[in-house]
C-alpha cells in the first residue's frame, strides 16, 4: 500500500531514526525536507536521497514560522511532519543548571508545540495530513538524574494526546512513537538484539502513515524483543 502523502518535513534531522525515516519516505516517492540547527552535517545525506535542507532553531517561534514558509515555497505545504528534536541534561537535581534545563524543555516540548502549530494550520485547510512525534522511554518513565529529559518527553506526549483528540476528527493523523530502548548508531554499534535498528523503527513510522483512518494508531511503542520488561 502506498503512502497517501506527497511532501514531508523532518525537524530534528540527523543520523539514526530521522535518517532512516527520511530514506524510507524518499523511496516511497515523497519530497523530503530535512531541518536541523546545523545543516552542514546533512548535506551529503540530503544529496543521496534528493532532499532539501533547512536551518532552524526549533525552540524559537519566529524561526519555526520561517522554516514552514521556506518549505511552503520550495517543496509545498508538507503533508507529513515529524518532530524528532530533543536534547538531554543529566545530573543530580541539586546540581542541574537551571538554564540548561530550560533549554532541554524548550527543545523537547516547546519546539514540538511550535512545529505542531505550524503544521496544523496548514493541514486543517486541506482536511488531511499526519504529524508524528518521537518519544522515548522517558515519555513514561522518569529515570534518576534524568529529570529534564523526562519532563520534556512527558510534555511532548501530553501534547500528542491533546492534539490527536483535537485534530484527528478533522482528518489529521497525530501519532506518538515511544522508542523504549537504545537505538544503534555510529557511537552505539550493533549489539545484537539488545538495541533497536533505526531502519526497523522507520518501518513502523511508514506503516502508520499507510493506515486507513478507520483504524489509526495514536501511540506505538517499540522495544528490543529480548527486553525483560
Amino acid at each position: 500500500m502506498s503512502i497517501p502523502y506527497r511532501t514531508a518535513l523532518i525537524v530534528g534531522s540527523g543520523p539514526g531514526i530521522s535518517a532512516s525515516v527520511a530514506r524510507g519516505l524518499a523511496a516511497a516517492g515523497l519530497q523530503v525536507g530535512l531541518a536541523a540547527r546545523d545543516t552542514s552535517k546533512l548535506a551529503s545525506f540530503a544529496d543521496q536521497i534528493g532532499a532539501k535542507t533547512f536551518a532552524v532553531d526549533a525552540s524559537e517561534p519566529s524561526a519555526v514560522a520561517s522554516l514552514f514558509q521556506q518549505v511552503d515555497m520550495q517543496l509545498g505545504e508538507p503533508d507529513v511532519v515529524l518532530y524528532n528534536a530533543s536534547t538531554r541534561a543529566r545530573g543530580p537535581l541539586t546540581e542541574l543548571d537551571p538554564e540548561v534545563v530550560r533549554t532541554a524543555l524548550m527543545v523537547c516540548a516547546y519546539g514540538g508545540f511550535l512545529v505542531m502549530q505550524q503544521a496544523a494550520r496548514r493541514m486543517l485547510s486541506r482536511g488531511r495530513g499526519a504529524i508524528l512525534l518521537t518519544g522515548a522511554s522517558a515519555s513514561v518513565k522518569g529515570f534518576a538524574q534524568s529529570a529534564p529529559f523526562a519532563m520534556g518527553k512527558f510534555a511532548l506526549r501530553g501534547l500528542a494526546q491533546s492534539a490527536a483528540r483535537e485534530l484527528g476528527p478533522k482528518g489529521i493523523h497525530v501519532a506518538h512513537f515511544l522508542i523504549d530502548g537504545a537505538v544503534r548508531s555510529s557511537t552505539r554499534p550493533d549489539s545484537g538484539d539488545k538495541t533497536l535498528d533505526p531502519d526497523g523503527i522507520a518501518q513502523t513510522y511508514l506503516d502508520v502513515l499507510r493506515q486507513p483512518r478507520s483504524a489509526w494508531s495514536f501511540e506505538v511503542d517499540l522495544r528490543p524483543w529480548v527486553e525483560t520488561f
